[in-house]
């Protein structure tokens, strides 16, 4: 556990009592519609979640190493912000799963390309992208993009 969770759980806990304290019936009715909001996404929440460990079952660590925590940390990274690039995931997905790539012997510089280019640039919706904005738009949005990410990358890179 991190300090993060140690911190925000008991933090979450004393707020909703303060809450139930305050008005219990709109503590009670928001945690209904919560309660209703998460079951609404939480099979789509678990079947990315499963992907994601059938994905790291399958590939071996070795293969991921050698792919995304090479010596060359920018080809590295190139592949990382290729898989982001491709990828479409939430990211509470991609968070965890980025660490998870670190866990397995990837550069944290390869996760930062990664996280990068699934926020910035998006092959997966490009045909939805296309239709509303036009092909020069997405394609220009989506390289300029890719450049940024691999910039960030390289920031990384120099910072750490």
């Amino acid at each position: 556990m991190n300090i993060f969770v140690l911190v925000l759980v008991p933090a979450a806990i004393a707020l909703l009592g303060w809450s139930a304290l305050k008005d219990r019936k709109k503590t009670k009715r928001s945690l209904e519609v919560a309660k209703g909001m998460f079951l609404n996404v939480g099979g789509e929440i678990f079947g990315l979640l499963l992907l994601v460990a059938l994905f790291f079952t399958l590939v071996p660590q070795g293969a991921i190493e050698s792919l995304l925590g090479g010596a060359n940390i920018f080809l590295s990274s190139v592949y990382g912000a290729i898989m982001g690039t491709i990828l479409i995931l939430p990211k509470f997905v991609a968070l965890p799963m980025a660490a998870d790539l670190i866990e397995q012997g990837a550069h944290i510089v390869v996760a930062a390309g990664f996280i990068t280019t699934l926020t910035m640039v998006g092959f997966a919706t490009a045909p939805v992208e296309i239709e509303h904005f036009g092909k020069k738009y997405t394609l220009v949005r989506n390289v300029l993009g890719f450049i940024f990410a691999l910039l960030i990358a390289i920031g990384m890179m120099v910072l750490l």
